[in-house]
C-alpha cells in the first residue's frame, strides 16, 4: 500500500529530525530520503516552497549516501536540517 503524501512528508521530516537530534544516520536513510523526495517532487499537491526545500534535501541525501564519513556530513548540515524541518512544517 503506497503512502499518502502526508505520510511521506511525515516520514521525511522524521528522518531529517532524527539526523538533526542524533547527529548520525545510515546510508539506507539517505537512500530513503532520495526516494521520498522523488515521489514528492512529482506530486501536484505539494507547495512550490516545499519543492524548493526538497531539492536541497535531495542534494543532502545524495551527498550523504556517497560520503565516506556520513556522521560528519550530518554534523556539518545541522543548521540546514533544523531549517528544513521547520520550513516543511510551515508549508505542508
Amino acid at each position: 500500500m503506497p503512502l499518502s503524501h502526508d505520510d511521506q512528508v511525515t516520514l521525511l521530516t522524521d528522518i531529517l529530525s532524527n539526523h538533526q537530534t542524533d547527529c548520525c544516520g545510515s546510508v539506507s536513510e539517505c537512500e530513503q530520503l532520495e526516494r521520498l523526495v522523488k515521489s514528492l517532487m512529482v506530486n501536484t499537491q505539494i507547495d512550490q516552497n516545499v519543492k524548493n526545500i526538497l531539492q536541497d534535501v535531495y542534494q543532502y541525501s545524495q551527498s550523504g549516501a556517497q560520503t565516506a564519513d556520513l556522521d560528519q556530513h550530518i554534523l556539518s548540515n545541522q543548521e540546514n536540517l533544523s531549517q528544513w524541518v521547520n520550513d516543511i512544517g510551515q508549508f505542508s
